[in-house]
């Protein structure tokens, strides 16, 4: 069950001048103030106000209007939907800014992400554009915003296509070329788990939960998924919550003590503060907040927050939770931010050891 709440402080005004500007033809005063409206009522899903000012903002700076446009255009809860027109921008966007400098803080990014959505929607094509599938063309385009743009998302994708047996083959610098594209991706999932990568976290954690690709660890699985969800953005909290309330649900008692006694370390170690956009009219925060229970109607509570212990449950028989988690002979860990092979003691371990199995 779901219930939501809506903030309306400082956001209705914001509403009323907007609305105003659509009755009629939109101008605005500036080429900042219209990407200001644009991305604060993208942020806050509000496509009927942002589309009009990216369109305004297309002469003046066109690769962030075109980007936003793509974003809308790709959105498949959104009321624009047109994968085709999302997919010539973002491939013009991608060709256009083929020879821009990887650290270029401005149009990098928007190289990197048009790369992943090229590469994404040539892996299957779009049938309904003509868009023919072109898994060559997609392995580059993924390739090229993982490493040369050094891009977490697109080695987020690349690490589930490799986890399918699917995408390039990758060397990877500084360490033994892996035997299988299996091995590959999981190195790329723990290296973006253990730098704070929210999406590899709950990736990762639904993995160590059912003991696919790896061995089953729960209590890692719940600690790891604890962490994502407060380092989750925004844009990527509903699928990502979706996975804490299975796995904290179906956690036993026991299996929820010992995360508990370690949730501080976990978020000490891999938590990260997610990006908070510049939102001046506060439309993002009309954004709905969710919150959820189990089945039998428990809240589901972060691991940090209390919760009555039945009496049922004997904490004297819980053993006491591992300091290092069991690892497979041959599987490796990878360190923070190092991509140095480590095994050092104190740091919970995202143990990578299991069968080669197809991702789903």
């Amino acid at each position: 069950m779901r219930t939501f709440k809506l903030v309306l402080a400082v956001s209705i005004a914001a509403l009323f001048t907007l609305g105003a500007a659509m009755a009629g033809e939109v101008t605005f005063r500036s080429p900042d103030d219209a990407m200001k409206q644009g991305i604060s009522a993208y942020n806050g899903g509000y496509y009927e106000l942002a589309l009009p000012a990216f369109e305004a903002l297309e002469r003046t700076k066109p690769q962030i209007a075109h980007f936003y446009m793509a974003r809308i255009y790709g959105d498949n809860e959104g009321a624009y939907t047109n994968h085709g027109k999302a997919f010539a921008l973002y491939k013009a966007l991608a060709d256009g800014l083929q020879n821009i400098d990887p650290d270029d803080d401005d149009l990098a990014p928007i190289a990197a992400k048009s790369l992943t959505a090229v590469s994404l929607y040539l892996r299957d094509g779009i049938r309904d554009a003509g868009v023919l599938p072109d898994p060559e063309a997609a392995d580059r385009a993924l390739q090229r915003a993982a490493l040369t743009f050094n891009d977490e998302d697109a080695q987020f994708e690349l690490a589930k296509v490799l986890l399918r047996g699917e995408g390039p083959d990758i060397k990877m610098a500084g360490f033994e070329d892996p035997a299988s594209k299996i091995e590959n991706g999981r190195h790329w999932l723990s290296r973006l788990s253990r730098i704070g990568h929210a999406g590899a976290q709950a990736f990762l954690a639904d993995l160590l939960w059912r003991g696919k690709f790896v061995e089953k660890d729960q209590i890692s699985a719940l600690n790891l998924i604890d962490v994502a969800v407060a380092n989750a953005p925004p844009s990527e909290r509903v699928w990502i919550e979706d996975i804490y309330q299975n796995i904290f649900c179906s956690a036993g008692e026991g299996v929820r003590q010992q995360a508990t006694g370690r949730v501080a370390e976990w978020h000490n170690l891999y938590g990260r503060r997610p990006d908070v956009p510049d939102n001046k009219n506060g439309l993002d925060r009309l954004s709905a907040e969710p919150v959820r229970t189990c089945a039998n109607g428990e809240l589901v509570r972060p691991m940090g927050v209390a919760a009555p212990i039945p009496p049922s449950v004997q904490i004297g028989n819980i053993p006491a939770p591992n300091r290092t988690l069991g690892i497979k002979a041959g599987a490796k860990m990878f360190a923070p931010n190092s991509g140095i092979a480590s095994s050092g003691p104190t740091a919970p371990a995202m143990g990578l050891a299991g069968p080669a199995e197809t991702a789903r």
